[in-house]
């Protein structure tokens, strides 16, 4: 859910302060079944940190058991490793959460994905070229919607990267951060394109509300979160602070630069990211939740259908549902995937077409481009696409979706 200028394709030399800090690997608790299916993994682990993020974590899930693998470290100050418990900010995996709820108000027959967002939300969308009446809930949750995207505000980007500390206990409301968007011309007519827009998921969860009077997070919570089992997972609203155990993240605001300073940005008011990105979670949990989402746990059949029907990308490559995206690996595998990232840290939740193998990513940095393309590659096909390939270039568009 980070801004674009908030990530670089740069891989940046590690600085001398994160260089001392970044020595250790931990191997997690949780049932093993050896490091050697999963040596792949752990060796792009250990690279990254190396490269310059302070820490790693990742959990992969399948027939074998539960493989928990971590390297560099959860704290800069105290070199604590991360741990398999460890709570993080999960961003954009928060839309699945938003998109499922609305799927079984439909399956109720309380909202149909063809209604005008209009119809729901009288008078929100509207200015600039925005019209609600043009617009269905569908559109607003495969990204084909063309209402501008907040978080490319220049203001707004502003006030989240340089402005950060000054800013990041601001609390921002729904109806703002429309606001924000609507006040730029839309990039395309509805269903005529597809472009990533954190205001839709800002709509979607004021539709929930709208429709259920009561608040998205009250219906995530008791839909999803209970329903798939999920402990340590929570939607802080207005919170700055992280539940324990956590680690810390960390970012450089609006440079990747080596040299650049590293601010501790673990509290934050997560308004500002709302129903498209503000769900703390672990990676544990990441499991559970896509291995119940893809094996139809938490939605009918029908419902289910519409989750993974998707549409092209356009020329960045990928198919996009309703809040999961899908890609085919080098190796011929169909994957499903979101990315997420807010301040300080960058995460990816994955599963196969039928949720019997499940990974969960998360770097707690946001200044260098994860190799989320390289970990799926290593889990699922034992090897990574070389650069320049189809497989490729799908698979890094749609990680870095966030």
């Amino acid at each position: 859910m980070t801004v674009r200028t908030l990530r670089t394709a740069l891989v940046a030399a590690v600085t001398a302060a994160l260089a001392a800090t970044t020595v250790q690997t931990a191997a997690a608790a949780g049932t093993e079944r050896g490091t050697a299916p999963h040596a792949a993994t752990r060796a792009i682990m250990e690279a990254e940190v190396k490269a310059g993020t302070p820490g790693v974590l990742g959990r992969v899930q399948d027939e074998h058991g539960t493989w928990n693998g971590s390297a560099g470290v959860a704290d800069l100050t105290t070199h604590r490793p991360r741990l398999p418990q460890d709570r993080f900010r999960i961003g954009s995996i928060s839309k699945a959460f938003v998109s499922v709820v609305l799927l079984q108000l439909e399956a109720e027959g309380r909202l149909d994905l063809d209604d005008t967002v209009e119809r729901r939300l009288p008078g929100v969308v509207r200015g600039n070229g925005h019209d609600g009446n043009r617009i269905t809930v569908r559109q607003l949750l495969n990204h084909s919607s063309g209402i501008f995207n907040y978080t490319d505000d220049p203001g707004f980007v502003e006030r989240i990267t340089t402005g950060f500390l000054e800013h990041r206990y601001d609390t921002y409301t729904p109806r703002q951060l429309v606001a924000t968007a609507v006040q730029h011309r839309p990039y395309f007519e509805p269903g005529k394109g597809w472009h990533y827009s954190n205001t839709n998921y800002i709509l979607a969860g004021m539709i929930i509300e709208k429709v259920t009077g009561r608040s998205y997070a009250a219906e995530i919570e008791k839909r999803v979160i209970d329903k798939a089992g999920l402990r340590a997972t929570t939607l802080p609203g207005t919170s700055p602070r992280m539940p324990s155990p956590h680690g810390r993240a960390y970012s450089k605001l609006s440079s990747a630069a080596p040299g650049a300073k590293v601010y501790d940005v673990t509290e934050l008011n997560p308004s500002w990211g709302g129903a498209a990105g503000e769900i703390i979670s672990t990676t544990g949990d990441l499991n559970r939740f896509y291995r119940a989402l893809l094996r139809g746990e938490l939605l009918p059949e029908r419902q289910q259908r519409e989750l993974l029907t998707t549409v092209p990308m356009g020329t960045e490559g990928g198919r996009y549902g309703l809040g999961v995206s899908a890609a085919t690996l080098s190796c011929g595998k169909t994957v499903w995937m979101h990315g997420g990232g807010i301040h300080g840290s960058a995460s990816l939740a994955t599963s196969d077409a039928d949720g019997r193998r499940t990974t969960a990513f998360n770097y707690n940095d946001d200044w260098r481009q994860a190799d989320f393309t390289g970990l799926i590659e290593a889990e699922y096909c034992g090897t990574k696409p070389a650069s320049g390939t189809a497989a490729n270039r799908t698979l890094t568009t749609l990680t870095a979706l966030r």
